[in-house]
């Protein structure tokens, strides 16, 4: 992650906390940053160096005035004029992040070969609840080199218990076996 990213995102989530709307920028954030990636034109127009700081957010007033919290749309125009705006996405990290530690919530990805079930997204939810004390939330991603089992990512950490791990583990041991 980024200084500037950190520096900015952290700025905004302290401005909208103290007004209690961080939950609402929040969710705009994630909308707009899901929009900017589909859109990555639209990232690089407010970068052109070929426009005015005027121009380009006059581009984002015409784009977000009355859709969107004004902080928000403020937050894109420093951005813009800075000439910071391709370092939004490490800004909503930042903000997410800050988010998630004030509100005890957990975010864990949860890599499987298959899809886990609604059931099986709840029971892992409901047991990782119980030892981190903390809201978790389970982002499942398919990979299916994993063959079987489970590998989470959190908090910095991985805990990995899938088929593939198991084989890597045991191929080491039989590599350093001397028979």
């Amino acid at each position: 992650m980024t200084q500037v990213g950190n520096v900015y995102g952290q700025a905004l989530y302290s401005l909208v906390k103290d007004e209690g709307l961080s939950a609402v920028v929040l969710e705009e954030l994630k909308v707009l940053k899901k929009s900017f990636s589909e859109e990555p034109e639209f990232v690089r127009l407010l970068a052109a160096a070929n426009l005015s700081k005027e121009e380009r957010c006059q581009i984002l007033d015409d784009s977000f005035r009355g859709k969107i919290q004004p902080y928000v749309l403020n937050f894109l125009k420093i951005l813009t004029e800075k000439g910071y705006i391709r370092q939004f996405f490490q800004c909503c990290e930042t903000f997410e992040s800050q988010f998630n530690l004030d509100h005890g919530i957990l975010p864990v990805k949860a890599v499987t070969a298959i899809p886990l079930t609604k059931e099986q997204t709840e029971k892992l939810t409901k047991k990782l609840s119980g030892i981190t004390g903390k809201t978790v939330i389970i982002e499942n991603q398919v990979d299916a080199d994993c063959i079987g089992g489970v590998r989470l990512d959190f908090d910095g950490k991985r805990l990995d218990d899938t088929v593939a791990h198991r084989l890597e583990a045991i191929g080491g041991l039989l590599k350093n076996t001397v028979l």
